[in-house]
């Protein structure tokens, strides 16, 4: 008997597009203000200095913002930068700047999953925060549109 479902998100819950052209562009274009607006903050703090010590150097709060910006152009998968990635675009679905996207087939049969008592679990090298910021946002796209093929 089947009790849960793990499914992707990019190119199957929603646009590889989406991710690519919308999420990592907006994070590479607001971490360093999000970042410097919120240094005084717990976790950011905590997330820098992990990126330090991931680094491998001691570097003074700029060269983080520089190493994490190279990070995200390099595609690392680099825990401090994801979590970081994740608060970024949480402010920016919080704010409305941004809006995750599900495509109307998928978004139906999640539904369903769901009412059948199903669990439902996601399967992404994002951050928790980062992946229930976009569904808990998103809006359904038409099953047309394009995707990854495996």
């Amino acid at each position: 008997m089947i009790r849960a479902v793990v499914t992707d998100i990019e190119g199957t819950t929603s646009s590889i597009s989406f991710v690519k052209d919308v999420l990592f562009p907006y994070a590479r274009t607001h971490l360093p203000e999000y970042v410097r607006a919120n240094i005084g903050n717990a976790e950011v703090r905590g997330l820098l200095d992990a990126a330090r010590r991931e680094a491998g150097a001691a570097l003074d709060d700029d060269a983080v913002i520089a190493t994490l910006l190279r990070w995200i152009d390099e595609d690392r998968k680099i825990t401090p930068l994801k979590a970081l990635q994740g608060l970024v675009w949480e402010n920016g679905y919080r704010s409305g700047k941004l809006i995750g996207h599900i495509y109307d087939d998928a978004y139906q049969q999640l539904r369903a999953w769901r009412e059948q008592g199903l669990r439902l679990y996601v399967f992404s090298s994002g951050s928790v925060k980062a992946t229930y910021s976009f569904f808990s946002t998103a809006t359904s796209i038409p099953p047309s549109a394009p995707r990854k093929t495996r």
